[in-house]
């Protein structure tokens, strides 16, 4: 059976925009890899009277209900009750709960447990309940009315941890079928582009599916098929990702990988080769996101943020003529930068990069957007050129992109010089 599920953010800081909905965003990427279709995001303050009128709803139109927030102790939270109302459920007190939040309160004494917080461990009359070892406030599961029903906290670490370690399992023996999802990533060649060269394809698939989604500055696919067992599901996802690179080409840079910056890790490693960086508009983005990953520090010796002229001279020998005839925001300044720190640090490879974040041009009248990417390696040293659109955010984030993409083609003996589709 193919399921349907729709996702409801119970909590009035949601509709204010206080917080965002990251609950939401995060199951959603859960369900889609196990091949739930999630078809609507609803969101209700808290007010029973319009959760009701959501639930009414939303069962009329998905076979799966999950809500996210309103399971804690204060007089606002009233998700449970409001379901278990929905439902025809009786509301009990589950003992083993009531102890859990006991012993939390027991191991943190600098909080204070008051009576409202058993309030948490009263659920559903024969639900399936889910341990919060990350808070408080257990989840819940049931069915009625031929739709499963999930509740979970709202703290984005609980929601997200419970989904993963028990929601995930739980929808799993909901189906006989095995489902298997493996993501393709992209960089190079714009959501657009993607879509029109794969779309042909793409619209006749129903087992396995394609799907594509746009993350900042680059693409991602998900290829999930289903099948009796998962080796066969597993089987069933090979000739579409092969389809894809053949299609698409090198601007395909990794499978079941988190973002570029993991691929130049396992490549560096690989290889046993060491990398540097060198950053002015950046402003160690770029080392910030090699940094971010575990085991980076066997083959990233470090970066040198040279925002300044007087930096780019002190720190990595940047000719004054250089800068005073070319500008800071200039090939040539990108190529002095890594090279610079390739001496500097005594690595195999460096990275440099130089632009105009904004949100004012600079000195020379160089457009905001303009960035210089360089490549230093032992045998050569190659530069790329872009002309980046919209914010200083954006602009900084895709000229680390660029630089991530250029150590990745030239570790994979690719053309360095890509213009993106």
């Amino acid at each position: 059976m193919s399921y349907t599920a729709e996702i409801i953010g119970v909590g009035t800081e949601l509709l204010l925009g206080n917080i965002a909905n990251t609950d939401a965003q995060v199951i959603s990427q859960g369900l889609s890899a196990l091949g739930i279709n999630v078809y609507y995001h609803t969101v209700v303050g808290d007010n029973p009277e319009r959760l009701k009128k959501a639930l009414n709803i939303a069962k009329n139109r998905a076979d799966i209900i999950i809500t996210t927030g309103g399971l804690g102790p204060t007089y606002d939270d009233l998700t449970k009750q409001t379901l278990a109302e929905a439902f025809g459920k009786k509301l009990v007190m589950h003992e083993p709960s009531a102890e859990r939040i006991r012993s939390y309160f027991r191991q943190n004494p600098n909080r204070v447990m008051t009576e409202n917080n058993f309030r948490q461990a009263m659920l559903p009359e024969g639900c399936a309940i889910f341990d919060n070892d990350w808070g408080t406030a257990p989840g819940c599961a049931f069915l009625a009315e031929e739709t499963y029903v999930i509740m979970l906290p709202g703290p984005p670490r609980e929601c997200t941890s419970m989904f993963q370690h028990c929601i995930v399992p739980f929808l799993k023996t909901l189906s006989d079928a095995a489902i298997f999802s493996r993501s393709i990533r992209i960089f190079g060649m714009g959501e657009p582009m993607v879509e029109q060269k794969l779309q042909a394809f793409m619209t006749t698939m129903e087992n396995p599916t394609l799907a594509p989604y746009a993350k900042e500055g680059e693409v991602m696919l998900r290829v999930t098929a289903k099948a009796q067992t998962m080796a066969e599901a597993r089987e069933m996802t090979g000739p579409v990702i092969d389809w894809v690179k053949s299609t698409l080409g090198d601007v395909v840079y990794g499978l079941d990988v988190d973002s570029l910056e993991e691929t130049v890790l396992q490549l560096l490693a690989q290889q046993g080769k060491t990398l540097s960086a060198a950053e002015s508009c950046t402003g160690g983005l770029f080392s910030k996101r090699m940094t971010d990953l575990p085991g980076a520090s066997k083959v990233f010796k470090g970066g040198i943020v040279s925002y300044s002229n007087e930096a780019k001279k002190s720190l990595l020998s940047v000719p004054s003529q250089l800068l005073a005839e070319k500008g800071a925001v200039s090939a040539e300044a990108a190529l002095s930068m890594a090279s610079g720190a390739r001496k500097a640090l005594d690595t195999d490879l460096a990275v440099g990069i130089t632009g105009v974040a904004g949100p004012e041009p600079d000195e020379r009248n160089t457009p905001v957007g303009r960035v210089y990417i360089a490549l230093a390696a032992p045998e050569g040293e190659w530069v790329r050129s872009i002309q980046i659109g919209r914010d200083r955010r954006w602009i900084r984030n895709l000229a680390a992109h660029h630089g991530f993409d250029m150590v990745r083609r030239y570790l994979t003996g690719l053309d360095l010089s890509l213009e993106e589709k």
